[in-house]
């Protein structure tokens, strides 16, 4: 008896398809959920996939815009997280935000195709293409505002010699020694502003840093070292003032990432310098918050606060597997979901057509490989092949990355929005 295959002599198919964007998606993966789609039992669901929750990316963006008003703090909503045009959109129209940070002239780029006005480079911008493509863009678009850091005289250099005449306005970065990218001394601080203000097209406007790198817990000990390290910015900048260093009638103060922003925005609303304090924070990871990392460290999350987030993010998969007693395996892995923090925790299980929800809250999953889930369950548990498993995420800034496409649902699992991303 012969066996036919198909196939060409090189092994290829006759017919040459266009590679599936969306790996969630039946078919020919080529085209997002139809809206109103119901997730768990629609034939063009593929398992695994990552949602997130509308009403929750709503509620999130309301509680941030809420304290920044409070405060008077402006926010730069970091990109970098989710790299999602209808999410980020979403942070300036319905979050309140002054614009969105980036960390890469790519980003910076992304976030203009996005449609965002305003961009804080959080970073050093050395890279000739790159501080030539902003050049240019600055020039045909000198109404939006654009933002980047310079903690060198030699990044002072290339910014010189690569903008040509078109003007950027630059916030000097400070850090200590261990820290990240970052000037760490006043001396070297104020020859860093000196030369700033001797070049033409360099405009500076504040000072800024990033706490998150100093690794403090949120003990008494570790919010001092937040404090002193917002204390040598305020220095840094007065010092700064007193030389007519900066260039505009105020002082940005930046810093304030998903962890500390509380801390550091009553530093810089409090403090008193020669020209008036705009504060800038730059929290990112807000909008989907999670299960683990977050949960933990977030201000909101403290006891006591006013404000809360909730986790936005879900991944769903099917159980492939109960092979001993005790065990199972879930289809999705580290392609699918963020590791680098804490692995997913189990919330909900639902019948193979969807229904039937109940908590999942006594699973745990051990161990993840490429494409598999290690959860581990009582004996007696009934989860069988072909069942869903829903879990929250730790970490999201290393969860997006993972998909170019995430449906938005409402809180009854149906489609509501397409969210592509970006990396």
């Amino acid at each position: 008896m012969s066996i036919h295959f198909p196939l060409q002599a090189d092994g290829l198919l006759d017919a040459q398809q266009p590679a599936p964007r969306f790996k969630s998606v039946a078919g020919s993966g080529n085209a997002p959920l139809a809206m109103g789609t119901s997730i768990f039992n629609s034939d063009q669901v593929f398992s695994p996939l990552m949602v997130m929750k509308q009403s929750a990316l709503e509620h999130n963006l309301r509680q941030l815009a809420a304290f920044c008003r409070e405060n008077g703090v402006l926010l730069a909503a970091h990109g970098k997280t989710s790299m999602s045009p209808a999410i980020l959109r979403r942070a300036i129209t319905e979050g309140g935000a002054w614009g969105l940070s980036a960390a890469t002239p790519a980003q910076v780029r992304a976030l203009r195709q996005f449609g965002i006005r305003n961009v804080l480079l959080a970073n050093e911008l050395v890279d000739p293409a790159g501080i030539r493509w902003v050049a240019q863009y600055q020039q045909q678009h000198p109404e939006h505002d654009f933002l980047c850091y310079v903690d060198s005289l030699q990044g002072v250099k290339l910014l010189s010699q690569h903008l040509g005449s078109t003007p950027i306005s630059v916030l000097l970065e400070m850090s200590v020694s261990g820290g990240r990218t970052g000037c760490r001394s006043l001396q070297d601080a104020l020859a860093i502003a000196r030369a700033v203000a001797a070049t033409p097209s360099l405009q500076l406007v504040g000072v800024a840093g990033y706490e998150g790198a100093l690794g403090a817990g949120r003990d008494t000990a570790g919010i001092q070292r937040v404090k002193d390290y917002c204390a040598m910015m305020i220095d840094t900048a007065a010092r700064l003032a007193e030389e007519k260093l900066f260039s505009r009638h105020h002082i940005i103060l930046s810093a304030g990432g998903g962890a500390w922003f509380d801390v550091v925005t009553a530093c810089f609303v409090a403090a008193k310098l020669p020209l008036p304090v705009t504060p800038l924070i730059r929290s990112g990871a807000y909008m989907a918050h999670d299960c683990g990392l977050y949960a933990r460290i977030a201000p909101f999350s403290q006891a006591g606060t006013t404000h809360h987030f909730t986790a936005a993010l879900e991944i769903w998969g099917r159980v492939l597997s109960r092979p001993e007693a005790g065990l199972a395996f879930v289809d999705f892995g580290r392609r699918d979901v963020p590791f680098d923090q804490d692995l997913p925790n189990p919330l909900w299980i639902r019948n193979a057509d969807g229904h039937a929800p109940r908590a999942a809250t006594h699973l745990r999953i051990s161990d993840i490989n490429d494409q598999h889930a290690y959860v581990l369950l009582p004996e007696d548990e009934k989860l069988q092949p072909g069942d869903w498993l829903g879990c929250g995420i730790s970490h999201p800034c290393t969860a997006f990355d993972k998909w170019r496409y995430l449906p938005l649902v409402d809180d009854d699992y149906c489609v509501t929005d397409s969210l592509e991303t970006a990396f």
